[in-house]
């Protein structure tokens, strides 16, 4: 890898946010589809490379139940390790009443609920409706909002579900508005299949915005699953959007829906925004180093073109 870096050139496109948000996920969403249970000091190290290539907001992990996402059961032990992490948001992911009181009772500021927008994948994901869920979620915003935590909303399957197929845009817009209603700061979309394309990108993003969500309140969470999450992240700056979630290295999927891959890579969205100008806080050369370390401990390559292709080189 290089050490001055002089590539990509940088050459601005018009109508672009001048500088972008990076949600990075790899420590959460990453991890928790490795098969094998990564060791809490990896984890802990993992967090703090991030924080050293210049990432703001790394999700850290999740206080669901063990039983249900056993690569996460040690979030009780790897939390209170991330206190020395000054100015980084460190964002934590509770299904629930009893996941907030473990999250605050550790000193977590920053949490997220996880929606669906299809029927299907609540069933599988929540063991709940639509309707149940939010239902679920309602006292955990309001005590969250109380002690003035942030909180972030996760909406799923908004472009496409694995057993429902297409997902109307106007039923997407309908949760995800009835998930801000319950007083969530943020929302971010999640293609969790990666069948989205970039004209649905911005035409789900125009009815949101005609329902009263506002773009400033949106991030986006892109797969890879045709190659298209790059394109569908463009196609949302072009929108106004300034908040990008990534995993560094490409780690990830959902391990409740099957054809779901890897979350877009943190170093290939870096590449790209250096290349437009558009400014991100991240030392791409340190970020991919970071995502070589963590491949050696998972002992496979990552799946990130811009990781493979930096390297690789001298």
């Amino acid at each position: 890898m290089t050490t001055a870096r002089t590539l990509p050139m940088t050459v601005p496109a018009p109508d672009l946010p001048a500088r972008v948000r990076i949600h990075e996920v790899g420590a959460r969403d990453g991890l928790q589809n490795e098969k094998a249970v990564v060791p809490t000091e990896v984890k802990a190290e993992f967090i703090h490379r991030l924080a050293a290539a210049g990432l703001t907001t790394i999700e850290a992990t999740s206080f669901v139940h063990p039983k249900w996402v056993p690569q996460l059961a040690d979030a009780e032990d790897l939390f209170p390790r991330l206190g020395d992490l000054e100015g980084v948001a460190l964002p934590v992911l509770v299904p629930n009443e009893r996941g907030l009181d473990r999250a605050i009772a550790l000193g977590a500021r920053r949490i997220a609920v996880f929606g669906s927008a299809t029927e299907a994948f609540a069933a599988r994901n929540l063991n709940r409706t639509v309707a149940e869920s939010l239902a679920m979620f309602e006292p955990v915003v309001a005590r969250a909002k109380a002690d003035k935590v942030h909180v972030r909303g996760y909406l799923s399957m908004c472009f496409g579900d694995p057993w429902e197929g297409p997902v109307p845009v106007h039923q997407v817009v309908r949760v995800a508005k009835a998930l801000m209603d319950l007083g969530c700061d943020e929302l971010s979309l999640g293609d969790t299949i990666g069948v989205a394309t970039p004209g649905h990108v911005q035409d789900l993003l125009c009815e949101l915005n005609e329902e009263g969500v506002h773009t400033d309140t949106i991030g986006v969470h892109f797969h890879d699953t045709y190659g298209q999450a790059l394109a569908n992240t463009l196609a949302a700056f072009q929108h106004g959007v300034t908040t990008v979630d990534a995993s560094a290295g490409g780690l990830g999927g959902c391990p409740y829906a099957k054809s779901a891959t890897g979350n877009l890579a943190t170093e290939d969205l870096v590449w790209m925004l250096h290349g437009l100008g558009i400014e991100t806080g991240v030392d791409l050369d340190a970020l991919t180093a970071t995502s070589v370390w963590l491949a050696e401990q998972l002992g496979r390559p990552s799946p990130s073109r811009t990781v493979r292709a930096l390297s690789h080189k001298e």
